[in-house]
């Protein structure tokens, strides 16, 4: 059988099947079923910037507008500057999971502008995680802002929250950059030392008969995979960083496509939330039966194998493949009354 034990950030893992950000991460029974089911790893729902934010500037408020409507009031309430809100119930989690799970807990961090929120990197490493994953989910909606703009925006938020904690940091990005690899190799220079692909964005929907925005979670499909296995396949071996794939992966076949493609780990969120911690069995054994059939003695040695760096044809993952495939199409026969 092959031995599926991997090494991720610096972090021995039974398996390179982990429990990506998502609300399952809050339920601890939950969570125990998946790592019992081989789930080598769970990265917490992320702690928003907007949500830490918001909840200091309303602490700093109330406690601002008593402080000076009494004299005695400075007594007893603290300087608002010092008052530490909106990530004391995720650090208590955070806890709870390091102490009751027996696989590495990695917290997540939301956020893509400058500022004070970024402090918390520390205090989530001081609460016990094992790494951070800082998730650059931004739509880029304001007006007038270019992409290098925002690249560098989000590359000072990287660069400031690395230089807060001591723990691996992964960064995990959205497949919208005009340059992934190039922007990747920033992220190299920046101190990362693993990248998430792909953050999947959650866009409202129009409601026609209500004349509304609706907000409906839609869960991946297989269908989303290839173009997460097209950036992973570019950059393994182009790249130092540790690569993991996320959105798409609801089968041992999946996370198989995945690694040999060179994802180190592959994180499941959709099939577990649909399936429970039965998807997370099932992934396990699948894989583990397709590379013992495949002739694998461990999971290391089918990575990267299919990459652009060692594929029998890399044309295939390159514009000449876009080429091939339209002549292919050219070249079927019409179905009648076409």
């Amino acid at each position: 059988m092959t031995d599926l034990t991997t090494n991720w950030l610096g972090l021995a893992l039974k398996s390179p099947v982990v429990i990506g950000a998502c609300p399952l991460t809050d339920d601890l029974a939950a969570l125990r079923e998946c790592t019992a089911a081989g789930a080598g790893a769970v990265v917490m729902r992320s702690l928003f910037e907007e949500q830490l934010i918001a909840e200091q500037m309303a602490a700093h408020r109330f406690i601002d507008s008593r402080i000076h409507s009494d004299a005695e009031a400075m007594s007893f309430f603290p300087d608002s500057q010092m008052v530490g809100v909106g990530s004391h119930s995720y650090l208590k989690q955070l806890e709870k999971l390091r102490t009751e799970l027996d696989v590495p807990v990695i917290a997540s961090l939301n956020g893509v502008t400058p500022g004070g929120w970024e402090d918390h990197g520390a205090e989530l490493e001081q609460a016990g995680a094992a790494a951070l994953e800082l998730n650059l989910y931004d739509p880029a909606a304001v007006g007038g802002e270019s992409g290098t703009q925002l690249e560098k925006r989000q590359l000072e938020v990287v660069a400031n929250v690395i230089g807060r904690v001591g723990i691996p940091v992964t960064v995990k990005l959205s497949p919208f950059y005009s340059a992934l690899p190039a922007f990747v190799a920033e992220l190299v220079k920046a101190g990362v030392q693993g990248v998430t692909l792909f953050n999947r964005f959650y866009q409202p929907d129009i409601d026609l008969d209500g004349l509304a925005l609706k907000r409906d979670i839609v869960l991946s499909t297989s269908n989303e995979l290839p173009l997460r296995l097209h950036a992973i396949a570019q950059l393994y071996g182009h790249s130092p960083l540790e690569l993991a794939a996320t959105g798409g992966v609801h089968s041992g076949d999946d996370a198989a496509k995945a690694i040999l493609c060179g994802a180190t780990v592959v994180q499941v969120v959709s099939a577990a939330l649909s399936r429970g911690p039965q998807a997370v069995a099932d992934i396990v054994g699948e894989l583990q039966q397709r590379y013992t059939a495949m002739g694998y003695a461990t999971v290391r040695e089918a990575r990267g194998a299919l990459s652009l760096l060692n594929a029998p044809d890399p044309h295939t993952w390159e514009r000449l493949n876009y080429a091939k495939l339209l002549q292919g199409w050219q070249g079927r026969e019409r179905p009648r009354g076409a």
